[in-house]
Order: C-alpha cells, then structure tokens, then sequence
C-alpha cells in the first residue's frame, strides 16, 4: 500500500514537474517578443490537400533576417525549423477548406512558400499574415524579395 502511494506520488510529481517545463519553454521562447502561432507544413503537396494531414502546430519567432519555428508540444530547446527572409518565396494564400478547417486554428489563414526548393505552407491569424509580409518586404536594399 505504502509502495502503490509513492509510485502515484512520483508518477504525479513527474507530470508536475514535465508541465512546469514545458511552460517555461515556452514562455522563454517569448521572452524575447516578436513570436506569433503559426502552424506548419513542411513538403506540402503541389495540388491543394484538404485533408488536414501533416500540419504542426507551433510558435514561430522573428530573429534579425529568420523566422525560427518551434514545435508547441515538444521540449527541445532550438528551433524545428528555421526560415532565411532571402530564401522565402510567397507562392499564393488560401483559406483551410474541408478537414484542414479542424486541424489549424480558426482564423488561420494558409500561406504557400518555397524555401531553398522546399514547398511549405504556413498557417497564421491574419494579424500575424500581415506582419509577416510586413517583414518579408522589409529586407534590407539590395535583398531579393518574391511575395505574390
């Protein structure tokens, strides 16, 4: 009996104690401003897939010329993915149809990109679409910029 309650007691501290860091990453990954909720797909398909499959949701941080995305759920301390303004190449926007309207947020607004060759489509509140385009348009002179 005594072992079952210590097994429970750790088992609940344990919990505790993952929550706890895993809001602390989170509100460290913030700290800095200039973060918005933006799901990703990375290798999204040429045709439009309503499907719902492949979309991460995550955080994405503006960093001088980058934008990092970081998985929410997940405990690692760098970015998944890091974007290159130069590299970022605006292919068009769409709304979420069919079952993507259950998998992202919902006033998400989906943005298709290349980067480096890689199709990828970004997932972001309008507020954040507008900034980010505010900012892939504020390259430095001299910087090639590609929004459609």
């Amino acid at each position: 009996m005594v072992l079952a309650l210590t097994v429970c007691g750790v088992v609940v501290a344990l919990v505790v104690v993952g929550l706890f860091v895993f809001g602390l990453r989170r509100r460290l990954i913030q700290r800095s401003g200039g973060t918005f909720d933006c799901s990703l797909r990375w290798d999204a398909p040429e045709d439009v897939d309503t499907s719902g499959k492949g979309w991460s949701y995550g955080v994405a941080r503006y960093n001088g010329d980058r934008v990092e995305w970081f998985r929410v759920f997940s405990y690692a301390p760098r970015p998944r993915r890091t974007l290159e303004r130069a590299s970022i190449e605006v292919a068009g926007r769409r709304l979420p149809q069919g079952e993507e309207e259950l998998a992202l947020l919902s006033d998400a607004v989906i943005l298709t990109c290349l980067h480096r060759g890689t199709r990828l489509e970004l997932a972001m509140s309008d507020d954040a679409l507008t900034g980010f385009l505010a900012w892939l348009e504020a390259a430095p002179p001299g910087q090639r910029v590609n929004v459609a």
